[in-house]
């Protein structure tokens, strides 16, 4: 291995890797030819980081592992899955982005992490830390339903596997057996320590193809035999567990080999080689160094992190720009689920739960669509998947209590083409945030939420109220948003997200609806950024419009009727109706917004902004819930508290009135 104790100022002199338009080309290189494309690579990327900036320590420690990565999967078919982006310079120097990494992080230039966008290589778009194991197991799991051949990888640091996300998904894969296979890059920085000599002796005969041959069929040999099985599979494990942590990844369901230097061409191949076919969760460990090649970042990994533009006579060394992003913490979850249902209860009542209502219209599409998954953290009996999951068991996952993995596991499905449906509360959708907007939203991927128990739910309390995902959800870019007043709509609405081509939301309450006909087919859709006009004021002069969104739908129409008001039902939180608020704002005294979330940055200020954009000045009350946690009790009375039942509503908008006329 060639080091370095300077950043070339030249663009070095790489004869072997300027050759390689695409990893294809890997495949025919001997070891030696394999070793010069390492030395130069990490050449190439040593100054072309130093031309732009950026990340470079973590993705000189995986040079070799890249290359053998490349060489041993068929990429892109096969799907490699970096965490975080940081270790994925030599991934775009390697698939056809070589002479533009040096605009990387620049305008218009490369990104800085692996993008969808930009290389049918980048499967997953990342940046923040943990998401891989998630996506990957989506993409393994699309690919089991698909009856596909395709081999999934996902490469992820010691310091990113720290997350509870990662765990969720290690505990997932285990449990649903998926082809998977997970390479550790343990770079020194936080969890194993050396081993010995007799550990790299023994890791060699481990990851040996002759070794994993003769397990393999071992097994089936001892399979017959009483208690033989058994006996050998404990053997196995006292040995391994002797010489490296194979212990946890094991209990978690992985075949686990490792560690092996992962500096090393050839026992990386051959390591790779052995594990590559093998069925099941695979579990591989591999050990590098950060900043490997480069002297002072080997010497100073974290002050190394990253790099600034090096200046073409640079007076000093490179300006040190370096973060440690905060470990993830997850706390455990609480399910509000309802109790099973009875057998009595099977039968369709009048009127029907929300949760119903999904459960049933989740059941009719996947009838019609096969690609149609399911998902839930926990929540079969509470969001009604039950039937769901006795029906189309191969398309059903209840990943536990796990909600950040929920959902990037869903953004994995999405990149094959599949139509993942996330079924959640809207409480516990808060606990995978940061996954919906940085796995889901930022790749406008085809993922429908079903968010249930939106609003005040009633006993659970303030840490079970689904008041603040209108606030959460409106401010993502792209983002469609629907709000039922009914049961039918429900219906309708689940129907419009799934076939809208993006990430859509449709978020509805706990318990009944106001027992509207259910139709029983499909077609019903909704125009999205398209209200209903429910009521139109009598009046000559039209004081009061009505905006209402969702549940508040049923009081409101009893206000309506006492004021003389308009009542537009306006479905779509996200786009809003321009037209209709602009012309009701045009000819009311005064418009109310309606909605059963926090006033803050909910539905109302929403139609605030539209209003101040399009520069028509109205008068406004919004009204929603309050700037407070709501404590516990029957809906019912929370709504009293809050003003937000008929006569609630009616006096707050009397006050109003009043008051414009003092």
């Amino acid at each position: 291995m060639k080091l370095f104790d300077e950043i070339p100022t030249q663009r070095p002199f790489t004869p072997l890797l300027d050759t390689l338009e695409s990893p294809a080309s890997l495949r025919t290189l001997s070891l030696s030819q394999q070793r010069q494309v390492a030395d130069e690579l990490r050449a190439y990327l040593l100054y072309s980081v130093g031309c732009s900036g950026g990340h470079f320590g973590a993705g000189l420690g995986v040079v070799e592992l890249t290359v053998a990565l490349h060489r041993a999967l068929e990429t892109p078919h096969d799907r490699l899955v970096w965490d975080v982006g940081h270790q994925a310079y030599p991934h775009k120097i390697l698939t056809g982005r070589r002479e533009a990494l040096s605009s990387i992080r620049q305008y218009g230039g490369l990104a800085a992490f692996p993008r969808r966008e930009e290389s049918p290589f980048d499967t997953f778009g990342v940046g923040h830390s943990s998401t891989s194991i998630s996506a990957a197991l989506g993409m393994a799991l699309s690919a089991r339903t698909k009856s596909e051949t395709r081999r999934v990888c996902a490469i992820i640091g010691d310091g990113a596997l720290t997350a509870g996300m990662a765990f969720e998904a290690l505990a997932h894969a285990g449990h649903v057996n998926a082809n998977l296979l997970v390479v550790l890059n343990d770079n020194e920085m936080s969890i194993s320590e050396n081993v010995g000599g007799m550990a790299s002796y023994l890791t060699r005969i481990l990851t040996s193809k002759p070794y994993t041959v003769m397990r393999e069929n071992g097994k089936r040999m001892l399979s017959h035999l009483p208690g033989a099985l058994e006996f050998a599979r404990r053997t196995e494990e006292h040995v391994k567990g002797m010489i490296s942590p194979a212990t946890l990844f094991e209990e978690m369901g992985f075949n686990y080999l490792g560690p092996i230097d992962g500096h090393d061409l050839a026992a990386l191949n051959q390591a790779l080689e052995a594990v590559r076919d093998l069925d099941g969760p695979q579990f591989l460990h591999v050990r590098t160094r950060k900043g490997r090649g480069f002297r002072p970042a080997e010497a100073d990994p974290i002050g190394f992190h990253a790099i600034t533009k090096l200046e073409k006579t640079p007076p000093k060394p490179p300006a040190v720009d370096a973060t440690t992003p905060p470990a993830s913490e997850v706390g455990a979850s609480e399910s509000m689920a309802d109790p099973k249902p009875r057998t009595d209860e099977l039968v369709r009542p009048k009127p029907r739960k929300y949760c119903n209502v999904f459960g049933d219209w989740l059941c009719d599409m996947a009838a019609e669509d096969q690609r149609l998954i399911g998902i839930t953290p926990a929540m079969r009996e509470g969001s009604d998947l039950i039937r769901f999951s006795q029906t189309y068991p191969e398309r059903y996952y209840d990943v536990a209590i796990a909600e950040q993995h929920a959902v990037t596991l869903a953004a994995g499905m999405a990149c094959e083409a599949m139509k993942p449906v996330v079924a959640i509360y809207s409480t516990f959708l808060q606990r995978g945030y940061d996954q919906l907007i940085h796995d889901v939203a930022v790749q406008h991927l085809d993922v429908t939420f079903a968010i249930d128990r939106a609003g005040l739910v009633g006993e659970d309390g303030p840490t079970h109220h689904g008041a603040l995902d209108l606030s959460y959800l409106r401010c993502v870019p792209g983002m469609i948003i629907l709000a039922p007043a009914d049961e039918a709509e429900c219906r309708a609405m689940l129907s419009t997200a799934y076939h809208h081509e993006g990430p859509a939301a449709v978020r509805y309450p706990r318990g009944t609806g106001p027992g509207s006909e259910i139709p029983t087919d499909l077609k019903a859709r909704v125009p999205i950024g398209k209200s209903e006009l429910r009521r139109e004021s009598a009046a000559p002069e039209k004081r009061v419009a009505l905006l209402v969104f969702g549940s508040l739908n049923t009081p409101a129409a009893e206000v309506a009727e006492q004021l003389d008001a308009t009542h537009l039902n306006m479905r779509s939180v996200k786009p809003l109706d321009r037209e209709a608020i602009v012309a009701v704002a045009r000819n009311h005294d005064l418009l109310v917004t309606l909605e059963e979330n926090v006033v803050a940055g909910g539905a109302g200020s929403g139609v605030n902004e539209l209003l101040a954009a399009e520069g028509v000045e109205a008068q406004v009350l919004n009204l929603g819930i309050p700037d407070a946690f709501v404590e516990h009790g029957k809906p019912a009375e929370l709504l009293r508290d809050c003003g937000l039942d008929a006569p609630g509503i009616e006096a707050a908008i009397r006050q109003r009135l009043n008051t414009n006329n003092d």
